[in-house]
């Protein structure tokens, strides 16, 4: 399946494999619906709480503007979906089978007649800053 812009990645269960040029391409076009964002929310569904976490301080990494209470003492067994707000800076995190693997990213409006849109999965490495 062709991804080549983010609305492409809402067909997977699962992150898919992404290469260097698609992530490029990607992160331009996200980084401008961020920008055009009043708010974002964050889903990370993983095999681990610690995977989970990992992957949202790499958001935060890139996108250091956005922020969520503690998150690191958050715990839960085995597979996990972890869920952050932005604009109540609350994270959450829950035990959860059954899910694919992947960060979902919903920009989000304080208008209520403007929709939100939810993008992804990316996959979990998908904001490690790389030098391209």
């Amino acid at each position: 399946m062709q991804i080549n812009q983010l609305i492409d990645l809402n067909k997977y269960k699962t992150a898919p494999i992404l290469g260097k040029d698609q992530i490029q391409k990607l992160t331009k076009e996200l980084d401008d619906e961020i920008r055009k964002t009043d708010w974002i929310t964050i889903g990370i569904m993983a095999k681990t709480d610690n995977e989970a976490k990992n992957a949202l301080k790499t958001f935060l990494q890139k996108y250091s503007y956005v922020n969520f209470n503690d998150f690191e003492k958050l715990k839960a067994i085995g597979n996990v979906f972890l869920k952050g707000n932005q604009k109540t800076g609350e994270v959450y995190i829950r035990s959860e089978y059954g899910l694919g693997e992947g960060i979902l990213l919903t920009c989000q409006y304080d208008d209520p007649s403007r929709n939100s849109l939810t993008y992804g999965p990316f996959p979990l490495s998908f904001f490690v800053i790389k030098n391209y």
